[in-house]
């Protein structure tokens, strides 16, 4: 608890006292346009493609073939006094290598909610819920190339309710802390909620702090990234941590390339913190 209390107000000393540097004088009142209040939705959908293949070539090599998919959302509800935002991460991509076949690379369901209610200040009430769960099964793979299913659609599956109050110092910054409840729900792989394999769901009360950054470092170039660490009532020493960040550069109108980075340390599930890299580039375009 005392590091995700300390995190929480570290954030906001650091956050505050800049967050009005730099910014050009206040436009006079008569000027500033009045606020949009209503529905915005946006998602924005890649398509991103690897093949190699060799003829009669003595270096050496294996054919591949990768491909990926993802979709990325927002659905916001913004009025005078209270805000609702929904946002979705989807995504699912598969590899081939020379006779292997087809292996999963990526696989996310990622959905998020949050209803905000404006005070007027910075601190704000809220209460939200998160599910994290996959498409399809995935497999892992002995030296032998013999697969063995460890997980599958919803199974696992992850979901938090809280309530707490929300802080926003700046515009590209996000953060809350509040009270919430995490369930791991599953049907045949019950290690992901039991070590023990005697449960097939696990219900956890505790702490959870969930900050996201939305930051245009350039016209053409967003950094993105979400933080959330929970911390159960049972075991407040050992913080779930679930972290990810994706850097997004527009090299042209439907090209873009796409780095992304996913931590997760969850003494649970491993004893060691778990991390994938990607890199990639492709075709994006915003359907609305």
């Amino acid at each position: 608890m005392k590091y995700l209390l300390l995190s929480f107000l570290l954030l906001g000393i650091m956050i505050s006292p800049g967050s009005g540097q730099g910014q050009p004088p206040a436009a006079p009142p008569d000027s500033t346009p009045p606020p949009v209040y209503g529905w915005k939705n946006n998602l924005v959908a890649a398509l991103t493609l690897t093949q190699v293949s060799f003829t009669d070539w003595t270096q050496g090599g294996d054919n591949a073939l990768a491909y990926g998919l993802t979709g990325d959302g927002k659905i916001v509800d913004d009025e005078l006094t209270t805000n609702w935002t929904t946002l979705y991460r989807l995504a699912f991509g598969q590899a081939r290598l020379a006779t292997q076949g087809l292996r999963k690379t990526d696989d996310i369901i990622d959905i998020s909610s949050v209803f905000t209610y404006k005070l007027g200040t910075f601190l704000n009430p809220y209460a939200g819920a998160t599910l994290r769960t996959q498409f399809a099964k995935g497999y892992t793979y002995n030296a032998a190339g013999q697969e063995v299913e460890v997980s599958k659609f919803f199974d696992p599956a992850y979901l938090t309710q809280s309530v707490g109050f929300g802080y926003q110092p700046v515009q590209e910054l996000k953060t809350r802390l509040g009270i919430g409840l995490r369930e791991i729900l599953t049907q045949d792989f019950h290690q992901y909620a039991d070590p023990t394999l005697q449960k097939r769901t696990r219900v956890d009360g505790g702490l959870q702090s969930l900050t996201n950054l939305d930051w245009h470092l350039e016209e053409n170039l967003l950094l993105t990234s979400q933080l959330e660490l929970f911390s159960p009532f049972k075991k407040m020493d050992e913080i779930v941590v679930r972290g990810s960040a994706t850097l997004t550069a527009k090299v042209s109108k439907y090209i873009t390339a796409i780095a992304g980075l996913e931590v997760i340390n969850e003494k649970l599930i491993s004893p060691r913190t778990q991390v994938k890299e990607t890199i990639a580039m492709g075709l994006s375009y915003t359907i609305f």
